[in-house]
């Protein structure tokens, strides 16, 4: 007999690592593979129930599978591996998600096919999501945590899964929806500036269930009001409303009963500082709203940025531009303002020279902004809002960066930890410029082809941006190489 290396085990019929291998078929394809690499799916996929009740044997007859064998090696391939082999390209994410769910295994092809964290630094176009009717998106709503996106076109909303897969369209009441937003897993609060009402739709069955609307028993003139913004909370949803002869108020409505809790920040809406607000956010650490309002006319942009306590319904802060602020810069207002609900920041654009300013929101003052300086000597003389006041810049803050349109153009500001120069504080966070999706070269080409941004929003580690007059939402990614890109 043959005597056997000591580092070579003989495999055998009898041999634990024979009896872990199983065969299965597959659409009439034979496939060999582990136990343990079909339990890898988890206890509850199809697989795993199929390789525990097997009871292996020397000569087992495969296991048939009446599904399609070429999809079944992508995603044999990536419980061996814990990733996609560059073969799954040649399907498309439904024919992937659809068979990853009769297997049981699409938490395993979700985790494979998410992007990774989100760099502005190293993002581009990945795909554009064009609903098939009224293709032109009038607003969206993206979901924080998974990167899925409904997007409201039209009177119609259409909603896109985590795989921008789409998952259906609802006809809404509406003509036209201005305002959009996610405040359950399949529910949308939605708005128009046209007709009145804050309205909710159940996407996953396309019913309407429920509407608040805004009414004073002293005061006949309130009625009809029309919806501005969108925000919510864990227990609330917030609606800036405003009536036909400029009356307006944050409403503060119960989520569960959908009644009207509280008026916040009535005002009459006479004035620029006035307004009804234009963009609302909800700060969950804080427990504060924040609602701004800008407008344009004759002598320029102004503004007016408020916090309130929907506690107490108290107003906490507030700055008007122009007009408020020890060092405001004198007929600089800002063109548009967000908040970054992690880090406590609050950042704006000014409308003239396109600068742009972080505050922190546990620190505010009289003067609270801090103006961003140009790192980069080659984009300083870039820096300016570029043509008209005020013209098409967009802000949007997210995962620690500031995402920040001029005309058709993109750019991030990134936050960087480093050590500042002496007389400062040492590991403070500064913001660095860079260019998205293109070079400092073709940035300085026209680019009146692409469209202005309308709207920028952040979900899971993807950015979504669409442009007026174009139809579909831009979807925006980093590279797998992102993780090791660095900020110079």
């Amino acid at each position: 007999m043959e005597e056997l290396d000591s580092n070579h085990t003989l495999e055998t019929p009898s041999s634990s690592s024979y009896q872990n291998r199983i065969k299965l078929n597959v659409g009439g394809k034979i496939f060999e593979t582990t136990i343990s690499t079909l339990q890898s799916g988890g206890p509850d996929s199809l697989l795993s129930a199929l390789s525990s009740r097997l009871n292996p044997n020397p000569n087992p007859n495969p296991v048939f599978i009446d599904r399609d064998p070429e999809i079944f090696s992508t995603l044999l391939s990536l419980l061996r591996s814990n990733r996609l082999p560059s073969t799954y390209r040649r399907y498309t994410k439904q024919e992937l998600c659809e068979e990853a769910v009769y297997y049981g295994i699409e938490n395993q092809l979700k985790s494979a096919l998410l992007p990774p964290s989100l760099l502005g630094i190293d993002c581009s176009i990945v795909e554009t999501i064009k609903p098939a009717a009224e293709g032109f998106p009038s607003s969206f709503t993206a979901g924080a945590g998974d990167g899925s996106v409904w997007i409201a076109h039209g009177g119609q909303i259409s909603g896109y899964d985590w795989n921008l897969i789409h998952t259906g369209t609802v006809r809404s009441h509406f003509e036209d929806i201005s305002s959009i937003r996610r405040v359950w897993s399949e529910i949308v609060a939605v708005g128009s500036e046209i007709d009145s009402g804050l309205h909710l739709y159940d996407v996953s069955c396309g019913k309407h269930v429920g509407a608040v609307e805004w009414t004073d028993k002293s005061d006949p003139r309130i009625y009809k009001s029309r919806v501005f913004a969108i925000t919510d909370s864990t227990d609330s949803i917030y609606g800036s409303l405003k009536c036909s002869h400029g009356e307006n108020c944050v409403l503060q409505i119960d989520k569960n009963t959908l009644q009207v809790v509280s008026e916040i920040g009535r005002q009459s809406g006479n004035s620029a500082k006035s307004f009804v607000p234009g963009k609302l956010m909800y700060v969950p650490q804080l427990g504060m709203i924040v609602g701004s309002a800008v407008t344009c006319g004759a002598f320029g942009y102004s503004g007016y940025i408020r916090i309130w306590d929907p506690r107490s319904g108290n107003e906490v802060w507030e700055t008007n531009e122009p007009g408020s602020g020890r060092s405001s810069r004198f007929g600089d207002s800002f063109a548009d303002v967000d908040v970054d609900v992690d880090e406590l920041t609050m950042s704006k654009v000014c409308s003239k020279s396109g600068d742009v300013a972080i505050a922190d929101l546990r620190k505010l003052t009289d003067d609270p902004w801090v103006y961003l300086e140009e790192k980069n000597a080659s984009l300083r003389s870039s820096r300016g809002g570029g043509g008209e006041e005020g013209d098409n810049m967009v802000i949007h803050c997210y995962k620690k960066q500031v995402f920040l349109s001029r005309e058709g153009d993109l750019e991030v500001w990134s936050s960087v930890n480093q050590k500042e120069e002496e007389n400062r504080e040492l590991d403070k966070w500064y913001y660095r410029r860079n260019y998205m999706g293109n070079s400092t070269k073709e940035h300085e080409l026209s680019s009146s082809n692409k469209g202005i941004v309308k709207r920028i929003e952040g979900g899971g580690d993807r950015l979504f941006v669409n442009r007026e007059g174009v139809e579909g939402v831009e979807v925006w990614e980093s590279s797998n190489f992102s993780k090791k890109v660095a900020v110079l």
